[in-house]
């Protein structure tokens, strides 16, 4: 008997480097997420509604909107409200991370992260039943 098929989960990766982006994309398309990127806050407010995460990951210091700003945007659409988010920071004080969790974020890992921890936030908070997966 066949094992039944992991279900496959869309990903929206937001970060203002480059490196960072496709460090997070490959290792969440690694474990099976379809990914898709933005390099600041404004353009993942543009994606999200043609992707439809079932997680974002999100950095907090980028051009144009930061990400904090981000997560209060998608905190007040209800079209994306229930959307999880992963906050990807270099900032890393307690006052940093206190100030991503009241804006709404339901994790914050800081930058230098290990990898297969950051996929395994993004698998366990899209496996919640947001949105429909693929």
């Amino acid at each position: 008997m066949a094992e039944p098929a992991e279900e496959t989960f869309r990903a929206l990766v937001v970060d203002d480097s480059a490196v960072i982006r496709e460090l997070i994309a490959v290792n969440l398309e690694l474990e099976g997420f379809l990914v898709t990127c933005a390099s600041d806050g404004e353009s993942a407010l543009r994606a999200v509604r043609e992707v439809v995460p079932h997680v974002i990951t999100l950095d907090v210091m980028m051009p144009r909107l930061d990400g904090i700003a981000t997560v209060r945007a998608l905190r007040e659409d209800p079209a994306t409200s229930d959307i999880p988010i992963v906050i990807v920071s270099g900032r890393s004080t307690p006052a940093d991370i206190e100030r991503g969790r009241e804006a709404g974020a339901d994790r914050y890992v800081t930058k230098p992260f290990e990898p297969s921890e950051l996929v395994e936030a993004c698998r366990d908070l899209a496996s919640r039943g947001r949105p429909n997966p693929v």
